[in-house]
């Protein structure tokens, strides 16, 4: 399994690590390891925006995931787990196949940016700040689900966050946090134009 330090990583292991008509979340956790928060959050933030979530009920199953996933950050869990009811879940693999074509082209462009840097906001404490970001992020995916393309904003914080803290790249931490914000104003304007906001 080759290691996942970026988004073109990631996109390489899903396309060589899976095999078969169908893909399970299990295969692809096992994909980009299973032993590290940084490339599970940056995996949830590309499923997250993918074509996958056409299928109903994706994009809260990734929405609960991240809360998962993040709520073990914040206290602290050395390795994450995930219920194996959730790993058993399947998808097409053609989807996923879609999903990493589609995304390979800005896959070298966006790690070109990637570095080192402000790296500290990768380490406690601050991962936790990060993780209370990505639980953010994944509760308004819930109500934003009801919403065309609304999971998208804060699909890509997460998988920001992802990158950030896969490449040690603080700078893309604080990029995401302001991604957060503005998925945020995005479910107060929805709200607020509903006949009962």
């Amino acid at each position: 399994m080759a290691k996942v330090n970026n988004l073109e990583s990631l996109l390489a292991s899903l396309s060589e690590q899976t095999a078969g008509e169908d893909v399970s979340v299990r295969d692809m956790l096992n994909a980009v390891g299973r032993r590290s928060y940084g490339p599970i959050l940056l995996l949830l933030g590309f499923i997250a925006i993918s074509p996958l979530t056409i299928i109903p009920g994706t994009s809260w199953l990734v929405a609960l995931v991240i809360l998962l996933i993040a709520g073990q950050i914040v206290l602290g869990r050395a390795f994450p787990w995930v219920p194996k009811r959730i790993l058993d879940f399947s998808f097409p693999r053609s989807a996923l196949v879609t999903g990493v074509e589609n995304a390979s082209q800005y896959a070298r462009p966006v790690d070109k940016v990637l570095k080192p840097r402000l790296a500290f906001l990768s380490r406690p404490p601050f991962i936790s700040l990060s993780a209370l970001v990505c639980i953010a992020a994944a509760l308004v995916m819930f109500p934003l689900g009801l919403v065309p393309f609304g999971p998208v904003l804060p699909s890509l914080t997460v998988l920001l966050f992802g990158l950030g803290l896969t490449a040690r790249d603080g700078f893309l931490l604080i990029a995401a946090a302001a991604g957060q914000a503005g998925a945020i104003y995005l479910l107060m304007r929805v709200w607020s134009a509903l006949p009962f906001g």
